[in-house]
């Protein structure tokens, strides 16, 4: 006689789906902190919202090593300061525990605080294969009221790409004219390879008459417009997760397998510097992200 204890094998089979699925999930998790596509709090508020979920069963262990510069020493003494077991799972620390651990987090990696005062001038950036373009060109569809900034750059056209709509197309000479005469708001060379420029007449005009003006450029370029105009809003658009930003380059196909992974190192680096920005937005939807930007600066 069958014990009536014992789940059925379906059930088991199921169960264990479900717990491979889990544990792929933290891992992915553990990753997208590392990578700093989340922030360590942020993965602290999804364990407290939902303890069961991968973000609370994380072992508090695996959460801390996940951060950056923190390895199994320094690991168990934050522990040990911090009064928290090492078997404890995120998801089950005590209200002194999180409160603890949030001023950790604070402390060493702060959430971004928008500053006051920011002006119609929206700087995006993020690192590569992100989808500032396409979450740009959804703004400038579906909100017209926002002008998008088109700038210069020295590379040749690609297919379908026109001349004064998607880039001003100049040689190496013109550009170095417009860097000699102050015409541009900020310029770089991408990838080691070709230079990119803001021209900033079409953005005065355009804020001198109330619009909102959105500036679709690289990590080097924000930098400069933030020096240049420090009362810009600079918004650092993510994904939704690290292993989507992989495939969104990979699957892209238009690099050869050593450029992929010098942009993903690239990408690192660049999501390293998101707390250097007013705001930080999720490209998880493109028409929810676009709205979500066009909304910033109003």
């Amino acid at each position: 006689m069958a014990d009536s204890r014992t789940p059925p094998e379906v059930d088991r089979a199921a169960a264990s789906r479900r717990a491979v699925a889990v544990r792929r999930e933290r891992a992915a998790l553990k990753r997208d902190v590392a990578t700093r596509v989340i922030t360590p709090q942020e993965l602290l508020r999804r364990a407290i919202a939902d303890p069961a979920s991968a973000a609370g069963t994380m072992r508090i262990t695996d959460f801390l090593t996940a951060l950056p510069a923190i390895g199994e020493g320094k690991r168990d003494r934050i522990l040990a300061d911090l009064e928290i077991s090492p078997v404890k799972r995120v998801g089950g620390l005590g209200a002194r525990q999180r409160a603890a651990l949030r001023r950790f987090l604070d402390g060493r990696w702060p959430e971004p605080t928008p500053r006051e005062g920011r002006s119609r001038l929206v700087v995006l950036a993020g690192p590569t294969a992100v989808g500032k373009g396409t979450v740009a060109a959804a703004i400038a569809a579906h909100h017209p009221e926002i002008l998008l900034s088109v700038s210069a750059t020295t590379r040749t056209p690609r297919p379908g790409e026109v001349d004064g709509e998607h880039y001003y197309f100049v040689d190496d000479a013109e550009f170095d004219r417009m860097i000699e005469a102050g015409e541009l708001l900020e310029h770089a060379t991408v990838h080691n390879r070709f230079r990119y420029g803001t021209p900033k007449a079409p953005i005065d005009a355009a804020l001198a008459q109330g619009r909102t003006v959105l500036l679709e450029i690289d990590l080097q370029g924000a930098r400069q417009v933030r020096a240049a105009a420090p009362d810009a809003t600079l918004v650092f658009l993510l994904p939704p997760s690290w292993d989507e930003l992989v495939q969104r380059l990979v699957g892209r196909g238009t690099e050869g397998e050593e450029e992929r992974a010098r942009r993903l190192k690239t990408a690192k680096v660049e999501l390293a510097s998101q707390g250097e920005f007013d705001h930080h937005v999720v490209n998880d939807d493109v028409t929810r992200a676009a709205a979500e930007v066009a909304s910033l600066a109003r």
